[in-house]
C-alpha cells in the first residue's frame, strides 16, 4: 500500500509518500514502512498511486530480494 501523513501533523516537506506492506490484521495497532516509519491509525491517508515526492529509502527496500516490489503495492 501506499500512504502519505495527513496534512498538519508534519511539515510538507515531511509528507513523502510511504510503501507499507498490506496487514494482514484487519485493523493493526499501527503500520510500519519498508523503511520502519511507523504510523498510527488516522496519521496517514491511504493513496490509489504513488504521487507526490516518495520515501527513498521505501523505494528503495521495494526492489531488495524477497520483497514483492512496488507494483505489488497497486
Amino acid at each position: 500500500m501506499v500512504v502519505r501523513l495527513r496534512r498538519g501533523l508534519v511539515g510538507e516537506s515531511r509528507r513523502v509518500c510511504h510503501v507499507v506492506p498490506v496487514p494482514s490484521e484487519p485493523v493493526p495497532d499501527e503500520l510500519v514502512a519498508y523503511c520502519g516509519a511507523r504510523i498510527l491509525p488516522g496519521q496517514a491517508d491511504l493513496l490509489s498511486h504513488l504521487t507526490g515526492m516518495p520515501c527513498d529509502s521505501c523505494l528503495a527496500m521495494t526492489v531488495r530480494p524477497g520483497r514483492a516490489g512496488l507494483a505489488a503495492a497497486f
